[in-house]
């Protein structure tokens, strides 16, 4: 009661002409006053001397737009204006800055002033602790005899993990910068180096120009080396990160440039090179990506991968990449209606393969739309694809390599279709889908001399597909549903006599079970009568015991020769698919898929798992691939991969992965990384072994090391882990 009684007899005096603490006005961004802003008072017990100062003393706080003043006492002098105060005091300018010192005198707007024993606390990250801190303006502040550290401080003594010693520090609020006059920077209290002048952002401030952390690699193939990124704001929506890399073997000038738009976004990344590995020769590459959003609901996408050797970009650690791809789409996806226009330019990095004879220029555009007619019922739908693919070889016979592909062959086609879906759930629950359609193919082929020309049909298709869903509903939530399906199918005609540009290669599995045409591309169709049967089998529980499995097969009256013996669908009876995933509520998954014949022979098989746990992850997979010359694979792929992360403790993560190449028993790559992460520090260690080799890349090993300070940009997260002080 006393506490609000001195409080409501303050405010009287605030309103009294003589006796008010002095207002000011606060300028808009126009130039103009604003209206001003009283200061305001509270205190356990308010008081006038005779000297007319006026004394509030007793867990004393004052008020004044967004800035809090809590101190033991203040004194106002009314003929100088000052402002004396008894600390402990906390100065609070919205929750971004605050400074606490022991004693100080203010002007009585709380701009200007001297603080003595202080510290400015940046953001709850930065800690800047000074002999004496003069406020100026409210904006700037300058603090003397300076330690600044985000490492936590204890209490005993005990000197933070790192720290900068500077003779003066200036902090400009408005501009959101830290200038170090005479900087030390120390670990523990060990000095490590010194710099006359600094200048670094504060911790509220998201994008500024200036260095970055630098970055520590070695490699067997380049020596050790050094990056040092320095960052250009160019605005508020553009920037500009060039990062010199030099080591004993290469000069190398890295670079980064992003930039916002109202309707989109640009990001490209590059390097340029002067090197050992290519004495006298420039290396480098342009990595580019974007997406806009046009007018009328289209959206142009664009992405662009250049180099300029195939070594290049393996060797710099910049990608795995063995094939690059440039492409400018522009699209437009409705609820009804899909349309899409592209352009790709691709480049093969593979040893024994020549951009000359790849399909690296391609045209490719789609066009769907459906409607759904009430005097027919059901689903119509119409679709639309052009294609067209060139390569720069003038050969129209193959040349001396062994792929049996002309050098030079260029295809053009248009193909077309209308289908007519419904879909009718009968008595007994038993759901019949019916599908009737028709597809017109065009094809030119030029510069090859064993095909024609033109080629062109006109084919006609249908199909009926009857399931039985069975659903059954358990104790505690779990549900059951078992769903039998068959399907039997028709394709009129016979197939082009046109090659084989785009269905090389033939993925079997759930998705197109119930497929007219199970190749991926409309330059293979299948033909004649098929039928297919399978079953799905999916179990929900809601304590997180989920499961998933899917079995099938296919038949046919003919074998299509066009079905490579790995494909799972050659002969008139197709290996039996079985795929299926199942979660468990102790973070546990499984994901696989195969295809294996009456005599449990694979031709393919995947699986994959991982274990989430409370401190890491753990994921391996295996993958079996049959040999098939059809597919250019003369020999079995069977690989293993294994990948995880482990948290040791608060601070410490660990993590690693490693491929093994089962079928030539050794291992292809090979990683292993540290971090080390606190509330001021994040060390990255690592290391990884390439053992692969071929023409134009050599096996290398890479060591990677980073240090970043917390503390001197925006916070990159919402986890901190504070060390303990030794007691």
């Amino acid at each position: 009661m006393k506490r609000l009684l001195c409080s409501i007899s303050l405010l009287a005096l605030v309103a009294a002409p003589h006796n008010a603490i002095p207002q000011t006005a606060a300028p808009s961004q126009s130039g103009t006053s604003q209206q001003q802003q009283s200061a305001i008072l509270v205190a356990d017990e308010v008081f006038i001397t005779r000297d007319k100062t006026l004394v509030a003393q007793g867990n004393v706080e004052a008020f004044q737009g967004n800035t809090r003043l809590q101190a033991r006492a203040i004194r106002y002098n009314q003929g100088t204006g000052a402002l004396e105060i008894e600390g402990p005091i906390t100065l609070s300018e919205g929750a971004e800055t605050i400074l606490l010192a022991d004693a100080a005198q203010l002007d009585p707007d709380l701009q200007n002033g001297l603080l003595t024993g202080a510290r400015l606390i940046l953001n709850q990250q930065l800690q800047l602790a000074a002999n004496q801190i003069n406020r100026v303006e409210g904006r700037y502040s300058q603090l003397y005899k300076t330690a600044v550290t985000s490492c936590h401080v204890c209490e005993n003594g005990e000197p933070p993990l790192w720290q900068i010693r500077a003779r003066r520090v200036v902090h400009d609020q408005q501009e959101q910068q830290l200038y170090f006059d005479e900087a030390q920077f120390r670990i523990r209290n060990v000095p490590v180096f010194y710099i006359p002048r600094l200048r670094l952002p504060d911790p509220t401030l998201d994008r500024a120009t200036g260095f970055l952390a630098p970055t520590i690699r070695s490699t067997s193939q380049l020596g050790t080396g050094i990056k040092v990124p320095y960052f250009i704001k160019l605005g508020d929506h553009r920037d500009l990160t060039l990062t010199p890399y030099l080591s004993p073997s290469t000069r190398t000038f890295e670079f980064r440039y992003r930039q916002a738009f109202r309707s989109g976004r640009i990001k490209f990344d590059g390097a340029i090179t002067r090197d050992d590995e290519l004495p006298g020769e420039t290396r480098g590459y342009l990595f580019g990506d974007g997406q806009f959003d046009l007018q009328r609901d289209y959206k142009l996408e664009f992405n662009v991968e250049l180099t300029t050797d195939r070594a290049y970009l393996t060797e710099y650690g910049y990608s795995s990449n063995d094939r690059l791809t440039s492409e400018l789409t522009v699209s437009r996806a409705r609820r009804d209606e899909y349309v899409r226009a592209s352009v790709f330019n691709f480049e093969t990095l593979r040893d024994g393969e020549d951009n000359s004879t790849q399909p690296t220029f391609v045209l490719d555009g789609a066009y769907e739309r459906r409607y759904f007619p009430r005097t027919l019922g059901g689903e119509l739908r119409l679709g639309l694809q052009a294609h067209g693919h060139r390569r720069s070889s003038d050969r129209d016979t193959d040349g001396p390599d062994a792929d049996l592909i002309v050098d030079g062959r260029d295809v053009t086609r248009l193909n077309g279709r209308v289908d007519w879906i419904h879909r009718a759930i009968m008595r007994g629950g038993i759901v019949a889908d019916t599908r009737v359609g028709a597809s017109f193919n065009f094809f030119d082929i030029a510069q090859d001399a064993t095909f024609d020309k033109n080629h062109s049909d006109l084919t006609t298709n249908a199909a009926l597909a009857l399931r039985y869903p069975l659903m059954r509903r358990g104790a505690a939530g779990v549900v059951d549903v078992l769903e039998p399906v068959v399907q039997l199918g028709w394709v009129d005609g016979t197939r082009l006599v046109i090659p084989n540009e785009e269905s090389t290669r033939v993925e079997f599995d759930q998705g197109n079970l119930l497929s007219l045409s199970r190749f991926p591309r409309p330059d293979r169709r299948e033909r004649g009568t098929t039928a297919a049967v399978g079953m799905t089998w999916t179990r929900v529980d809601p304590d997180g015991w989920d499961a998933h499995v899917a079995l099938g097969q296919v038949f046919r009256n003919d074998s299509d020769p066009a079905f490579s013996a790995s494909s799972g669908l050659d002969g008139t009876q197709s290996d039996y698919l079985l795929a299926g995933q199942i979660k468990m509520p102790d973070g546990l998954s499984l994901t696989g898929r195969s295809l294996f014949d009456k005599d449990f022979e694979f031709a393919k098989a995947e699986l994959r798992g991982d274990w989430d746990f409370n401190r890491g992850r753990l994921g391996g997979s295996y993958v079996w691939l049959d040999e098939d010359p059809a597919e250019e694979r003369l020999q079995a792929v069977s690989e293993i991969s294994l990948d995880g992360s482990y948290r040791i403790n608060a601070q410490w993560t660990a993590n690693a992965d490693w491929r093994f190449d089962v079928a030539d028993d050794r291992a292809a790559t090979a990683g292993l990384g540290l971090t080390y992460f606190n509330e001021c520090v994040t060390v990255d260690l690592s290391v990884r072994r390439r053992y692969a080799t071929s023409t134009s890349v050599e096996p290398s090993t890479d060591f990677g090391f980073n240090v970043g300070l917390r503390g001197f940009a925006a916070n990159s997260g919402t986890e901190r882990y504070e060390r303990s002080c030794r007691k």
